[in-house]
C-alpha cells in the first residue's frame, strides 16, 4: 500500500495473529468485509492494543525518560546513538533514531489513533447483545485516543489533529497542518469526558492491561495537572484533577507491601496496577520485547572477578546489554533503607586482591525480564499507571492548591522504608519545599518507568537538573522534541519546531 500523510494508511487495521487474540491471520481489513458484528468490534479493539505494544516497547521510555537526568553512558561508553538522548543532542536529522527496530517518530502513534478512529466511526452502527459491551469498547477507544494525543502533544507541541479514519490517498484528506496545543488539550478533555460517561462500570479489568474507568480517571488527572501547570489552568484544573484521583482510588487498588513484587514477571496484573501494556511469551517477537530494558541490562562479557553472589543475582545476561544505564549520581541518592533501591537497580563491583573492590557497572533491575530456556527475555509489562501514581499525583495537586500532601507522601514512604519509616516521616514545609520532596519521591518511586522527563517539565526543573542542559537555560525549545526530517518529507504541511530549524 502507498505511504501517504500521517503514515497511517499502511496500518488500515492490519495486525499479526497472536495466540490469545484468537484471530485468523489477516493483512488488511476494509469496511467492505469488516465492522459488521460484535466479534468484529472486539477484534478491532484487540488490534488497537496490539499496535500499542510497538511504541510502548521503547519509544515511551525514550520520550519520557531518555533525555532526563537519569540516564547516562554505561561501562561500554556512548554507543548506538543512545547518547543523543542523555546528551540532549537530538536534531531534525538524527531524531528518528531507529535501533533494533525502535522508532521514535510519531508513525506508530498515529497508527493507534487510526485504529481508535475506526472503532469510534464503525462500532456505533453494530448491533450488540449488550449495550454495556458496546459502550465499553467505545470508552476504551476514546481513552486510548486521549492518551496517545496527550503523549504526542507533550512530546512535539502542536500536532496534526486527526479525528476520522484516513481511508483515502487524496492529499486533501491525508495531509494536515499542526493544530495548536490548546486545541489538542481541549480535544483530549472532551474524549475523556465521553469515555467516562460510557464506561458501564467503575471496575478495573481482570488483567489490568486495557483501559477502564479508574485508568481513565488517572489519565484525566494527569492531563488536568499538566494543563494547570503548563497552560495556566490554575485552581480550576487542579480541582478537576483532585476529583478524578479520588474517584480512581475507589477501585480495587492497594500498595503492595514488597515494592519488587509490583514488577515481577509472574505477578502481572497485581492489585497495584491500574493500566499496563501487556507483553507475554509467544505473543511478541524478539524485536518487540522491551528494548530499553534489554539495553540497560548487562552484556554477556561479565568480568570474572565479581562475587559469586553478584553472578547469581545477574543470572542470564542480555545479548544487547550495556548500552545505557542509570547515572551513578542518581543511584547515590537512594538510601540503603529504601527497599526501592535494590528493586530498581543493581551495582556491580569487581573484587581486587585483598578486600578491595572497584565499581564496575550499574544495571537496571526493575523490568529485568525473565529467563526462558537459559536466555533472558524482556517481556515485562509497561506500566502506565499504578496506585502510587494516584498518591503522588494527588500530593502534587494538593500542594499546588495549598493543601497538606503529607498523607499521600507518607503512604509511599511507609511502604518504601518499612521498619525504618519512623526516620523518614514527611513533615510539610513551604509549598516550594514540599514540591522538592514530591519531585524527589517521584524519582525514587518511578525510576525507569518513563515519567522523569515529564516530571521535570511540570516542576520546571529541566534546566536545573539535567546535566547536559544546565548551560542551556532559556533554550525552551528543548522542552519539545524535534520533528524528524523523515516526517517533514512526508508531511509537507507540517513545520519544524522553532529552535530546531
Amino acid at each position: 500500500m502507498k505511504k501517504a500523510g500521517l503514515f497511517i494508511l499502511m496500518t488500515c487495521l492490519s495486525w499479526s495473529c497472536t495466540e490469545n487474540l484468537m484471530l485468523e491471520p489477516v493483512s488488511e481489513i476494509s469496511n467492505a468485509n469488516f465492522w459488521k458484528t460484535e466479534d468484529d468490534a472486539t477484534a478491532g479493539l484487540y488490534g488497537m492494543y496490539v499496535r500499542l505494544r510497538v511504541p510502548a516497547s521503547s519509544s515511551f521510555f525514550c520520550w519520557g525518560e531518555g533525555r532526563s537526568d537519569i540516564m547516562g553512558p554505561s561501562y561500554l561508553g556512548a554507543v548506538a546513538d543512545f547518547n543523543l538522548y542523555y546528551d540532549n543532542a537530538l536534531n531534525a536529522t538524527n531524531s528518528a533514531v531507529t535501533y533494533n527496530g525502535g522508532n521514535t517518530t510519531w508513525q506508530n502513534l498515529y497508527s493507534i489513533i487510526h485504529h481508535a478512529n475506526l472503532i469510534l466511526r464503525n462500532v456505533p452502527d453494530i448491533t450488540f447483545r449488550s449495550d454495556a459491551t458496546k459502550n465499553d469498547i467505545l470508552a476504551q477507544a476514546y481513552t486510548m485516543r486521549a492518551y496517545i494525543y496527550f503523549l504526542m502533544v507533550k512530546t512535539w507541541g502542536d500536532i496534526p489533529l486527526v479525528v476520522d479514519p484516513i481511508e483515502s490517498v487524496d492529499p486533501l484528506t491525508t495531509q494536515k497542518v499542526r493544530t495548536p496545543v490548546s486545541e489538542i488539550f481541549a480535544f483530549i478533555k472532551e474524549d475523556l469526558d465521553r469515555a467516562l460517561e460510557l464506561y458501564p462500570t467503575a471496575n478495573l479489568t481482570e488483567d489490568r492491561n486495557t483501559w477502564s474507568k479508574p485508568a481513565a480517571n488517572v489519565l484525566k488527572a494527569d492531563v488536568f495537572l499538566w494543563t494547570a501547570k503548563r497552560l495556566n489552568g490554575g485552581e480550576i484544573d487542579l480541582n478537576v484533577a483532585l476529583t478524578a484521583l479520588n474517584d480512581a482510588e475507589q477501585s480495587d487498588v492497594v500498595l503492595l507491601d514488597n515494592f519488587a513484587d509490583i514488577f515481577e514477571y509472574t505477578n502481572k496484573g497485581n492489585k497495584e496496577i491500574i493500566m499496563a501494556v501487556n507483553f507475554s511469551e509467544l505473543e511478541v517477537t524478539l524485536g518487540t520485547q522491551r528494548r530499553e530494558s534489554r539495553f540497560m541490562y548487562i552484556h554477556p562479557a561479565i568480568p570474572p572477578n565479581i562475587s559469586p553472589w553478584a553472578k547469581a543475582k545477574i543470572g542470564a545476561p542480555s545479548p544487547n546489554g550495556g548500552y545505557w544505564t542509570p547515572r551513578p549520581e542518581i543511584c547515590d541518592q537512594f538510601s540503603s533503607e529504601d527497599q526501592r533501591k535494590d528493586a530498581s537497580f543493581f551495582q556491580i563491583f569487581t573484587q581486587n586482591e585483598g578486600d578491595d573492590s572497584t565499581f564496575y557497572a550499574t544495571l537496571a533491575y526493575k523490568f529485568r525480564g525473565t529467563v526462558v530456556g537459559g536466555s533472558r527475555v524482556f517481556l515485562d509489562d509497561v506500566v502506565l499507571y499504578r496506585y502510587a501514581d494516584i498518591l503522588l499525583l494527588r500530593a502534587e495537586v494538593k500542594n499546588a492548591l495549598g493543601l497538606d500532601p503529607s498523607e499521600d507522601i507518607n503512604a509511599i514512604r511507609q511502604r518504601a522504608y518499612g521498619p525504618y519509616y519512623a526516620d523518614h516521616v514527611f513533615v510539610p514545609g513551604s509549598r516550594e519545599q514540599n514540591d522538592e520532596v514530591i519531585l524527589q519521591e517521584r524519582l525514587f518511586e518511578f525510576l525507569l518507568e518513563g515519567k522523569r522527563w515529564w516530571d521535570l517539565i511540570r516542576f520546571e526543573k529541566v534546566f536545573d537538573m539535567v546535566p547536559s542542559l544546565k548551560d542551556r537555560v532559556g533554550q525552551n525549545h528543548l522542552l519539545l522534541f524535534p520533528i524528524p526530517e523523515v516526517t517533514l518529507a512526508l508531511e509537507p504541511l507540517v513545520t519544524q519546531n522553532s529552535g530546531y530549524n
